[in-house]
Parts: C-alpha cells; sequence; structure tokens
C-alpha cells in the first residue's frame, strides 16, 4: 500500500547551505501587490492543513469583513516554497514545520515568526520493521538511518542520539525524502527511518512498522505560522484575528478528532484508518509566539549551524515582532 502526500517539511537545496533559497521558484514582481487607502489584502499561502480547513470554512473571511481586509489564497506543496514567495512578497502568511525558518532565516528572508502550535512529539518518531533485532536506541550504532536532511527529524534523530549515549556519526544517515525513504525501508535497503505523520502512520498501517522511540521527553517538534516582520507590525489586528481562527479550529480538532480525520483524508488523499492514528496521537492548540518557544527554536539553528546545514550563525529573536 502506497500513499501519495506533498512532503511539507522537505527543504529543497543545493549543498543545504548559503543557495538555499535561491534554487527556489521563483515568483512573479508583480505579485508584491499591497494594500491601497482604506483597504487591506492579506495573501495566505497554505499547504494541505489546517489553513485548507480554514479557507473551505470561510470563516476568516467574515472575521475580516468590518476591517476591510479582503483575503487571497494560494496552495503550496511545501513550506521552503512559501517562504521563498513571502521572500519576494507573493504572500504575507503562511505555515511550516520547525526546520524551513531556519534556513530561510540564515537566508535572508524577512520573516516574523507569529503563531506556533502545542508541542506535537508524538507525530515523529524512529520506524523499524515489526520482526527488526534493533530493540533500543542504542542498538542503533553502526546502522542505517533514512531521513530528511535538515528537516525536522534530522534535528529529532541528533537530539535522541544525544539522550542514548550515542554521537550523531554513530549511525550511517542516509538522506532520502519521505517517498523514497519509504521504499528503502520497505526493501530493507536501510535498519531505520526517522519521520513524522501522516508518513509515520502510512508505514505502521500499509508497512507494519514497528516504533523505536518518538519525540516524546526529546524534542517538542511544533509547527508554525509566519509572516514578514513589515506586514506583521503594520497589521498586527489581522494576524491577532487569523490566530485566534486558527487556534478555534484547533479546538475544535481536538473534541471532534472523527471528523477531523474525515477531513483531512480525502484533503491528503490517504485513507481514513491512517488519517485516524495520525490525528489521534496528535496534540491541538494554536497560540501566539513567545521568547521561550523561540529559544527551542534557536537551539535548532545553533544544531543545524554547528552540523553545517546552515552558513551563519542566527540569531532567532531577530524573526519575531512583540515575542512576550
Amino acid at each position: 500500500m502506497t500513499f501519495d502526500f506533498s512532503d511539507r517539511r522537505r527543504f529543497v537545496l543545493s549543498g543545504v547551505g548559503a543557495a538555499a533559497l535561491a534554487t527556489l521558484p521563483q515568483f512573479p514582481a508583480q505579485a508584491q501587490v499591497q494594500a491601497t487607502a482604506g483597504n487591506r489584502v492579506l495573501r495566505i499561502g497554505h499547504q494541505k492543513g489546517f489553513l485548507s480547513l480554514l479557507k473551505g470554512r470561510g470563516t476568516l473571511e467574515q472575521r475580516l469583513a468590518p476591517l476591510g481586509v479582503k483575503l487571497s489564497w494560494t496552495e503550496f506543496t511545501a513550506g521552503p516554497v512559501q517562504l521563498e514567495a513571502l521572500n519576494v512578497g507573493s504572500i504575507d502568511f503562511g505555515d511550516v514545520g520547525e526546520a524551513p525558518p531556519i534556513f530561510a532565516q540564515a537566508a535572508g528572508a524577512p520573516l516574523a515568526y507569529v503563531a506556533a502550535t502545542v508541542p506535537r512529539p508524538a507525530t515523529e518518531a524512529v520506524l523499524v520493521q515489526k520482526d527488526s533485532a534493533i530493540k533500543t536506541v542504542a542498538d542503533l550504532k553502526g546502522r542505517k538511518v533514512a531521513y530528511n536532511k535538515g528537516s525536522n527529524v534530522h534535528y529529532f534523530l541528533v537530539k535522541l542520539l544525544e539522550k542514548n549515549g550515542l554521537k550523531y556519526d554513530d549511525v550511517q544517515s542516509v538522506f532520502l525524502p519521505p517517498s523514497d525513504a519509504r521504499a528503502a525501508f520497505e526493501k530493507g535497503a536501510v535498519d531505520a527511518w526517522v519521520i513524522w505523520d501522516p508518513f509515520l502512520a502510512a508505514a505502521e498501517v500499509g508497512l507494519g512498522g514497528r516504533i523505536l522511540a518518538d519525540a516524546n521527553g526529546v524534542v517538542n517538534n511544533r509547527a508554525y505560522y509566519f509572516s514578514t516582520l513589515d506586514y506583521a507590525a503594520k497589521n498586527a489586528d489581522v494576524v491577532k484575528i487569523v490566530i485566534e481562527e486558527i487556534n478555534k479550529l484547533d479546538q475544535w480538532g481536538s473534541t471532534n478528532r472523527d471528523a477531523l480525520a474525515a477531513e483531512f483524508a480525502p484533503l491528503w488523499g490517504i485513507p481514513k484508518p491512517v488519517v485516524d492514528r495520525a490525528v489521534t496521537r496528535s496534540a491541538y492548540g494554536t497560540g501566539s509566539i513567545t521568547k521561550a518557544i523561540l529559544q527551542e527554536q534557536q537551539v535548532i539553528a545553533d544544531t543545524f549551524f554547528n552540523l553545517k546545514l546552515i552558513p551563519k550563525r542566527i540569531n532567532v529573536l531577530e524573526a519575531a515582532v512583540n515575542a512576550g
């Protein structure tokens, strides 16, 4: 059983370095349309997730209409492409995982973190075959481990190994995007696969994979919502309403998980029983950015710099407006 689901956290890089954003698609300059006097515009980039559901409900348009704010929506296949669109002025708001903003900031994008989800550590894990001789994290020493380079699970693996007395180079890293990693895992070409939902749930259900360890007690695994520093500073009222509406949807999902899974299944193109597994173990809630949350991102940024995945040290606090 295979599934086709866009890799939301894959950062398309040329060497994952200084030329990071330059490798991504360019967007037309005419897209840089800003609000005229008396009429504001919010251009939202979204992947197949909560923002897509919010678009379908139309509640955000209703909340923003009294402010004279018009919305436009553009769907993207991955967070890094959204961030490039933000960088060239094509969108004002979007959603992304932990890692892409680190690379975007290192490449000079004017992004601002404006909201974060609650921690969701159970939604990423190290997967092994159900009959694998690997029983503990320590057993990964010398083994081939597949994962997406520069992603949230890259950071998770580093910290998981560290917590269990292993060094990063104690395992043989095999850098593969989810679709290729799944194929390698299924063929037995790798010993373990570090992956996130819904790919994780799909491999559990479709391949009988066994979770060796998830991120509980290791990393938080949040998702983030972003804008530009300029838009967030000038449109704080708009951003506040958007966050409120996202959180309302989040809270609805928390208490209506079966209905949420039913909406996500056709959106993702994945059977509902698989989505049920992912939705059940996720946590729900979205709130404003705080300095404590940004410090989590700073640790990730420092880790990626030490691994030579970004070309320079960055100060994540510079990518926020009025963090509490």
